[in-house]
């Protein structure tokens, strides 16, 4: 049976992954197991677990969070991604690494495609990209896998946000100038299931098509029956600390061309996820 290790087992796709790898022999790693900005530890807990596989879900993922503190964003998401993979290269297992649109700046006004050129605009993406090179050049069995805006039923996010301040307040202001693709950790976890044993590489995997943060919230509040206002806003008008790429749509290209059919319309996606 395929053996497979999991860091960040406890976080929001961790957990999807877990219902979805049903199927193999799934070790879920989490902090308590070993931390991962540790060279040596993480090196001893997966030469002991010997995985045919490894999915790198641990992160620090707080946008903001890392704008204030870069130096826990760059050992976290870089140094850990680093000791993963020097681990994984020493007993020649493939690493899974999860990444972001926001290693993107969002300037080019198209879909991003894998190879178009990286360019981050805040310190979360920047910390992505250091992961995402420590992979890349400490072992030839990678797949980075980008992806975008994940919600979930195991953990914070937007979504459930939005409807909490709805059932709260008359109106509530959202960003109407970013754009991207709302991605369900449940069928981003089934795509990577297809993907492992395919060929090595960078590939992107969100949900088809996209939206702004405004007609996202706008989605969700008509889906549940809710009638109440959603004002549009800039982001400058939100002021938060760590700034966005306007447009990070990603083109799942390589998925396409390895044969893999693209997950479902974000919005199909969404009235699974409310239906519980």
């Amino acid at each position: 049976m395929l053996k497979i290790a999991l860091t960040g087992s406890d976080g929001m796709l961790g957990s999807d992954i877990k219902n979805v790898f049903s199927d193999v022999e799934l070790a879920a790693l989490t902090l308590h197991d070993f931390d991962i900005t540790d060279l040596d530890k993480s090196v001893k807990a997966i030469k002991e677990i010997k995985p045919d596989y490894l999915i790198h879900t641990a992160a620090y993922t707080d946008v903001d969070g890392c704008e204030r503190t870069p130096e826990t964003a760059f050992l976290v998401n870089g140094i850990g991604a680093r000791n993963i993979t020097m681990a994984c290269e020493e007993i020649r297992c493939p690493v899974i690494y999860i990444s972001t649109d926001y290693v993107f700046d969002g300037t080019k006004k198209e879909t991003y495609n894998e190879w178009d050129k990286t360019n981050p605009i805040n310190m979360y993406g920047l910390s992505k990209l250091l992961g995402e090179q420590f992979v890349t050049s400490l072992t030839n069995r990678f797949y980075v896998v980008r992806t975008s805006w994940l919600y979930g039923k195991n953990g914070k996010n937007f979504v459930d946000t939005i409807i909490r301040l709805l059932s709260e307040k008359n109106e509530i202001d959202v960003v109407n100038d970013q754009v991207g693709s709302p991605t369900y950790t449940y069928d981003l976890a089934r795509k990577l299931r297809e993907l492992i044993g395919r060929g090595y590489g960078t590939y992107h995997v969100t949900n088809t098509s996209y939206c702004s943060w405004h007609e996202f919230a706008v989605e969700i509040a008509r889906a549940n029956g809710i009638n109440k206002k959603i004002n549009p806003i800039t982001s400058e008008k939100l002021n938060r600390p760590a700034k966005r790429p306007a447009f990070s749509v990603l083109n799942n290209t390589m998925l396409k061309l390895e044969g893999i059919e693209p997950a479902r319309h974000w919005k199909e996606a969404l009235k699974d996820y409310l239906k519980g």
